[in-house]
């Protein structure tokens, strides 16, 4: 965490924390203005939701504003500490929502010195929420869970080609290594074949009955003669 971060986020987090306090422990005076808001937003919450939980919101403007200052304590906390700092700026800039609605409805009043100072109040807290989505988004120069996660699917696609290349590439090389060993094999069969066939050298007595001719070679001796070169091109039965 840098000296900038450290020090940013209590400065952000200490209006919550301290408001949120004095919320939960004397309400009243934010109900009335409450009111008018949780009368809309509960029973369309109501609807939207099964009725199973339906029946677990509450509908008193008293506990909705204490469940607001108990997510302004919370989150503020979390954002100070730095402990689940973004979840906790996320809650707290959606609880801004209600609250400036609530609270701050400029475009309401009547008297130009209260509508104006209602809407610096109003222009105060859209700045907290500009503030909050930026710590919300914050990863500390870290590689965020999208671009992780579009990295990693770009990095094992890449990684598939390259394997299926290889493959590919593997399978050729062992197809020309085998024609080349095929070819050398059958060169030397060739060769054994004509060593195996060759004529008697001079000087050496011929075979009763035979003149001094080439001698008959049989086909079992140029197999034998052949068998070690094709068990070594693996070409043998």
């Amino acid at each position: 965490m840098t000296l900038v971060r450290m020090l940013a986020r209590p400065m952000l987090a200490a209006v919550f924390v301290i408001m949120g306090v004095r919320s939960l422990r004397n309400p009243d005076p934010l109900v009335p203005r409450a009111k008018p808001i949780t009368d809309q937003v509960v029973p369309t919450i109501k609807k939207a939701t099964p009725p199973a939980l339906a029946q677990r919101v509450p509908d008193n403007p008293r506990t909705l504003v204490r469940l607001n200052a108990a997510v302004h304590v919370l989150g503020g906390i979390a954002l100070a500490t730095g402990r689940g700092r973004r979840a906790g700026a996320l809650a707290l800039a959606a609880s801004l929502v209600p609250t400036t609605i609530a609270g701050h409805a400029f475009w309401e009043e009547d008297d130009p010195a209260q509508r104006a100072n209602q809407q610096v109040h109003f222009l105060k807290n859209l700045g907290l929420a500009g503030g909050l989505l930026l710590a919300a988004v914050d990863t500390e120069g870290k590689p965020s869970l999208v671009w992780r996660a579009r990295h990693g699917a770009r990095e094992a696609r890449r990684m598939t080609r390259a394997a299926r290349r290889e493959a590919q590439l593997a399978a050729k090389a062992a197809k020309v290594e085998s024609r080349l060993a095929a070819r050398a094999a059958k060169r030397e069969f060739r060769l054994a074949a004509k060593a195996a066939s060759k004529p008697a050298r001079p000087g050496r007595p011929a075979r009763a009955g035979k003149g001094r001719g080439p001698a008959k070679v049989s086909k079992e001796k140029v197999i034998s003669a052949a068998k070690p070169v094709l068990e070594k091109a693996g070409l043998s039965h």
